[in-house]
Formats: structure tokens, C-alpha cells, sequence
């Protein structure tokens, strides 16, 4: 069970990490803080979670064509979040986006009056939207890894048994592995059936549950009810993508 406890450490070590990180002093990470910042904000705001998912993508694909240097990336972090509420059908409000960002640049501070500080920041998230929208030739709608993993979700359940899918928290797990590699720019470099299997795989192995009739065939066999053109190197490769982004959130 050393691996179950190792998993359940390094996500209270995450949730109490989150609550003490001032943004203003990262750096740009490879995109890493501002799409912290952008899942930060996101739960604040009761953002659905494929709304979350999407801003980070707008966010990756912004700075994939841009130069990040030229830019405000928590500006633009806050723009993906209000566009990706609009294509997403799940309205955030775009005070509310204002004085959630500013308050999670500048921790403990109230709420923006409205004046000249708040005008300027709705003018630069409105603005940036604009840029974005630009940017990537207005097409910012994504097909996410999420749907596939919910459908695989439900073959895993049959095929484990009930007791064991109620037991051992592995769609749990594997959910927040997939949120995690939203973090990395990486997310963009693989298919969404491959990240959402990938993500599935590496939960298994943290709780050590094999699946059924696979005790004798390879360890990747598995996968291939699923997806047929997902090989074994590019599944661990993503696998480590998502654990390099684990250990940078959680700072191990």
C-alpha cells in the first residue's frame, strides 16, 4: 500500500501548496503558473471542470504562438477563463473574474472597487480576449480527454466488479492525473483517447490492481480494448509527462 500513501501525501501536500503560492513571484514555467492560476481561479468560480480544462488549452495554444515574454500570462490566463466560459456554455461573470484574479495575485486583499484600477483590468481581459481569438484563428474548441475516460470508466467497472470499482478510488485518481497534465503544454502533443488511457493506466498501477484475464499477456495489453494504435513507448512516455507535472506541482 506504500504507493496508495505516497499518491494521498503528495495531494494534501498539493491542496495545501495551492493555498500559499504568490504567483506574482514564479516564473513562466513552460506555461505551468499561469495554467495553475487558471484552475486556481476556475474552482473558485465554480467552473465546470471541462470549462477549467479548456481555458488551460486556450492558455497553451496562446503562448505555443506567442511569445509569453510580450505578455501579462495571468492577464491572458484570466481572458482564457472568461473565453472558454462562453465555449463552454458555463457564463463565468466577468467581475467576478476580475476580483477572483485579483485577490489570487494578491492574497487577502478585498474586493476591486469599481474605479480605475477595476476598468483597466476588465478593459485588458476584454481585450486579450480579442488577442487570443486572433491568435488561433478563432477556433478554440477542443475535444477533451474526458469523455473517453468516462466511457472507459464504465467498461472498467464491469469489467473489475462492482466492489472493487467502489473501493478503490481509481476514476478519482486518475481524474485528478488528468488534470494535472492540463498544467504542462504537453497536453497538446497527444491524442485525447491516448491521455485519457494513459491517466486510467497510471492510477492502476498507484493502487496495484490488474485487471482481469490479463495476468498472463503484456503489462499494456489492456489498453488495446480501447484504443488500437496506442503504443507501448508513447504510452509510458505520456505516463511521465503526467508524473513530471505532478512532482513540479507538489514540489518534489
Amino acid at each position: 500500500m506504500k504507493e496508495v500513501i505516497d499518491v494521498m501525501e503528495l495531494q494534501r501536500e498539493k491542496a495545501r501548496r495551492a493555498a500559499i503560492i504568490d504567483y506574482r513571484k514564479m516564473d513562466f514555467m513552460g506555461g505551468f503558473s499561469p495554467a495553475l492560476f487558471v484552475f486556481e481561479c476556475g474552482k473558485k468560480l465554480n467552473g465546470q471542470p471541462l470549462t477549467l480544462a479548456t481555458a488551460a488549452v486556450i492558455l497553451h495554444r496562446f503562448f505555443k504562438e506567442m511569445d509569453h515574454s510580450n505578455y501579462d500570462p495571468y492577464l491572458i490566463a484570466s481572458s482564457a477563463l472568461y473565453l472558454a466560459g462562453k465555449v463552454k456554455d458555463d457564463p463565468l461573470k466577468i467581475r467576478d473574474i476580475i476580483n477572483v484574479a485579483h485577490n489570487t495575485l494578491h492574497r487577502g486583499s478585498t474586493p476591486l472597487e469599481i474605479g480605475e484600477e477595476y476598468w483597466n483590468m476588465r478593459d485588458g481581459i476584454v481585450q486579450a480576449e480579442l488577442l487570443i481569438m486572433r491568435a488561433l484563428k478563432f477556433e478554440v474548441g477542443t475535444i477533451h480527454p474526458h469523455k473517453y475516460m468516462l466511457h472507459y470508466f464504465k467498461s472498467m467497472e464491469g469489467w473489475l466488479g462492482k466492489d472493487v470499482w467502489d473501493n478503490i478510488p481509481i476514476a478519482k485518481l486518475a481524474t485528478c492525473f488528468l488534470q494535472d497534465l492540463h498544467l504542462d503544454p504537453a497536453v497538446l502533443d497527444y491524442s485525447p483517447q491516448h491521455i485519457a488511457v494513459a491517466s486510467i493506466s497510471l492510477a492502476l498501477q498507484c493502487y496495484g490492481v490488474q485487471l482481469p484475464l490479463m495476468e498472463d499477456l503484456d503489462d499494456e495489453a489492456w489498453y488495446s480494448v480501447f484504443v488500437k494504435d496506442l503504443q507501448k513507448d508513447k504510452h509510458w512516455e505520456i505516463m511521465e509527462k503526467i508524473m513530471e507535472v505532478f512532482s513540479k506541482e507538489t514540489g518534489h
